[in-house]
């Protein structure tokens, strides 16, 4: 008999520990097994003329600035309308503060670095900590979709004083 335990106890540990995993249900342990990103369908995205522009009217690359800080939005080949409006070569401002372009797929974020200019406004002024600070205008549709071909200015650099 003394053989017996002596054999059947690795087993018996070997069955235990496979059938540990979540107390009380029977459940084998498994090891946490990588989930495949399940990322969400594109959303349709409005076309856009390939040749439409968007950029900063007044501020250039590498300004030096001071607060209040005027920020004049340009549009060429489409026309702005405020957010809702489904027309034609249409959208509305997005500005891109201090952050890389969002997915181009998706909904613009509306936060800090993603500024909605849902109303049809064609500038703004802000109000920015003294530093360097990057600025980046994108074009969304009625859904703050970026359309197809995306419309995105430049980004540029400007410095705060």
């Amino acid at each position: 008999m003394a053989l017996r335990v002596q054999l059947l106890l690795p087993l018996l540990l070997l069955v235990a520990a496979a059938c540990g995993g979540e107390q009380g249900t029977g459940k084998a342990a498994q090891a946490p097994q990588p989930q495949p990103q399940a990322s969400a369908p594109a959303m349709p995205r409005s076309s856009a003329p390939a040749d439409a522009r968007l950029y900063f009217a007044e501020l250039t690359d590498g300004a030096i600035v001071s607060n209040p800080i005027q920020v004049v939005f340009g549009l060429d080949g489409m026309t702005v309308v405020p957010a809702g409006t489904d027309a034609p070569a249409s959208g509305h401002h997005h500005l891109i503060i201090d952050a890389p372009l969002p997915a181009l797929d998706r909904p613009i974020p509306a936060d800090a670095n993603h500024v909605h200019f849902g109303t049809g406004s064609t500038s703004t002024t802000l109000e920015l900590a003294a530093r360097e600070h990057t600025l980046q205008l994108l074009l969304g549709d009625h859904l703050h979709i970026p359309h197809e071909p995306p419309v995105v200015s430049e980004k540029i650099r400007i410095t705060v004083e």
